[in-house]
C-alpha cells in the first residue's frame, strides 16, 4: 500500500510517540508474572465507513472528530502494542462503531462496513481485545428495522461478542455489563427513557453471581452510573449490588460522555469515566494489576486533563 505525505507523517509521529512511551513504561512498569500483569482501556472509538454521511453530527468538533476515528485508534494501538512489559488485555467499554448504515441484516455480509473496519482495527492489537456495547452500537437514532436483537446478532457474528460476559485473567475478573438490555431500551421505549440505562433482572442476577466469588473485579459499563437506574425490581438493581460487593470491586469504568470524570466512591467502588479516542489518540488508560495484593495502579493517571476530552502523551520524564 502506497502512503501519501500526510499518512507518512502520521505514521512517523506514531512511531516516535510509541518510542517515547516505551521509555517511560520501562522505567516504571513492574515485570509481569503469574500474579502481575498490565491491561489497557480504550473507549468510544466510533469507527465509520464509506457509507457514513458527512456533516451529520452536532457541531464542528463532532463533525471533525468523527472523520479521524480510525486514525486515532491506530495511533493509540501503536503505542499500546509497543509497550514492554507488554499489555496483556485490552477492554473497550462501548461505542465501538458509529450507528448503522442499513437496516438490512444481509447488507453487512455483502459490503465492507464500519463493523468490519472496527474488527480489522481491533484485530491489529497484539493482545486480546474485549468489546462492550454502547448506545451507538445499538443505533441510538432508532433507524426503523434495526432492533436490539439485530445488533446483538451482528456483534456475535462479526465481532464474536455477546451482550454481556466475564473475562477471568490471572486472578482478576473483568465484567462487561450492558445497560441497554433492560426495559428503558425496549423496542417501545421513548428517546427520553433511553437516556437512562437498565440491565434487566436476568443480567442483574448474572452479575451478582459473578461478584459472589469475591475475586478482585473490574466492571465495565457504557453509561456512567449516574444515568444507570439505581434499582429495577423493587429495591434490586445495579447500585445496591455494587455497594454490596465494593470490597472486591477494584474499579467501575464507563465511557459515553467522552470526557475524563472521577466519581470517586459515590456509588461504592471507585468509578471513573474515560475519555474517547475519537477526540484524542492519547485518551486511553494503562493499568498494572497485582492479584496477590489485589491492587490496581493506573499508570498514566497524572496525564489526564480532567473534565476534557484530552490527555497528555505518555512520554518519558526523569
Amino acid at each position: 500500500m502506497r502512503m501519501d505525505r500526510r499518512q507518512f507523517g502520521l505514521l512517523g509521529g506514531q512511531v516516535a510517540a510509541a518510542a517515547l512511551t516505551q521509555r517511560a513504561w520501562t522505567a516504571m512498569a513492574a515485570p509481569t508474572g503469574a500474579d502481575k500483569f498490565h491491561f489497557a482501556v480504550v473507549s468510544d472509538t466510533h469507527i465509520i465507513d464509506e457509507f457514513y454521511k458527512k456533516g451529520s453530527e452536532n457541531g464542528v468538533e463532532d463533525n471533525t472528530s468523527i472523520l479521524l476515528t480510525s486514525e486515532r485508534l491506530i495511533a493509540a494501538r501503536t503505542v499500546i502494542n509497543a509497550l514492554q512489559p507488554k499489555i496483556e488485555q485490552v477492554f473497550v467499554p462501548g461505542d465501538c462503531f458509529h450507528n448503522y448504515p442499513s437496516a438490512d441484516y444481509d447488507f453487512y455480509f455483502k459490503n465492507r462496513t464500519r463493523i468490519d473496519i472496527a474488527k480489522e482495527l481491533f484485530d491489529g492489537f497484539n493482545m486480546p481485545v474485549h468489546l462492550g456495547f454502547g448506545n451507538h452500537d445499538y443505533d441510538e437514532h432508532r433507524t426503523p428495522g434495526i432492533s436490539r436483537d439485530m445488533s446483538n446478532r451482528l456483534f456475535e457474528a462479526k465481532l464474536k461478542t455477546k451482550p454481556y460476559y466475564t473475562v477471568d485473567y490471572k486472578g482478576f475478573r473483568f465484567l462487561h455489563l450492558n445497560n441497554f438490555m433492560g426495559r428503558s431500551w425496549d423496542e417501545t421505549s421513548s428517546p427520553k427513557e433511553r437516556q437512562v440505562g437498565t440491565l434487566g433482572e436476568e443480567q442483574l442476577n448474572w452479575a451478582e453471581a459473578q461478584l459472589q466469588d469475591r475475586k478482585p473485579t473490574v466492571v465495565f459499563i457504557h453509561y456512567p452510573l449516574w444515568v444507570v437506574a439505581p434499582t429495577e425490581v423493587k429495591d434490586y438493581g445495579l447500585h445496591p449490588i455494587l455497594r454490596k460487593y465494593q470490597d472486591s470491586i477494584q474499579l467501575v469504568i464507563s465511557g459515553h460522555l467522552h470526557k475524563w470524570l472521577d466519581f470517586a466512591h459515590t456509588y461504592g467502588p471507585q468509578h471513573y469515566v474515560t475519555a474517547a479516542t475519537r477526540y484524542d489518540q492519547n485518551s486511553f488508560m494503562l493499568f498494572e494489576a497485582d492479584s496477590k495484593k489485589q491492587t490496581l495502579r493506573w499508570m498514566n493517571r497524572d496525564l489526564v486533563e480532567w473534565s476534557t476530552h484530552y490527555s497528555k502523551p505518555y512520554t518519558f520524564r526523569s
